[in-house]
């Protein structure tokens, strides 16, 4: 029978929402070290036995079923947390968009909607927030990057955009996407989330 998924209510805090999922994967005894798990390439996850492509569906259901909760977030710990990391890195943001920003296009349609916004008088940071970001994530976060480029240069905004992704969850193969994309990682790290910048890294101005 497959473990049961805990009742996870909206509005807790960061530090609720990381015991949540260390209590996840201490449920699965056999399962040493969740990300590895989810960072597995289909090649990899074909090489594994039934029991432990069962195992995988399993948690990879559970962070389906979080990854709601997770967004929300944004509007209470991530914000402050994610503005602190990117500060220490002499990036001194001192506008902060934390519940969600909409671009309006010229038909009155939304074009695009970012989670996360930090401002500075030379750069814009866009983040977006997943519990278990993925491939697909990357890559329409590089095109509404672009889209937010545009937008602002419409009303002469020239500042530089930059791209960030946080998740509490990253696999392998997805990270390597993100900081290849010249987009930060922003990932859990204990009871916080750190930025991870590997050495050599630069990252893509829009």
């Amino acid at each position: 029978m497959e473990p049961s998924i805990p009742d996870y209510p909206r509005g807790v805090t960061f530090e609720q929402f990381l015991a949540s999922l260390q209590g996840l994967a201490e449920e699965e005894k056999e399962v040493e070290v969740v990300s590895y798990w989810l960072g597995l390439t289909y090649e990899q996850r074909e090489n594994t036995t039934f029991e432990q492509r069962e195992k995988l569906r399993i948690i990879n259901r559970w962070y389906d079923e979080l990854e709601p909760d997770f967004g929300d977030l944004y509007d209470y710990e991530i914000p402050e947390i994610v503005m602190r990391e990117f500060n220490q890195r002499d990036y001194h943001f001192t506008v902060i968009t934390k519940n969600g920003w909409t671009i309006i296009g010229e038909d009155g349609k939304s074009r695009a909607e970012i989670d996360l916004l930090l401002e500075n008088g030379e750069t814009l940071m866009a983040v977006e927030v997943k519990a278990k970001p993925k491939v697909k994530h990357i890559e329409e976060h590089i095109k509404r990057l672009g889209i937010l480029r545009d937008h602002r240069r419409k009303i002469n905004d020239i500042r530089q955009v930059e791209g960030a992704i946080a998740g509490a969850i990253f696999g392998i193969e997805e990270k390597k996407a993100t900081i290849e994309a010249g987009l930060y990682v922003i990932e859990q790290s204990g009871d916080t989330m750190k930025i991870d910048v590997p050495d050599g890294f630069v990252p893509r101005r829009w």
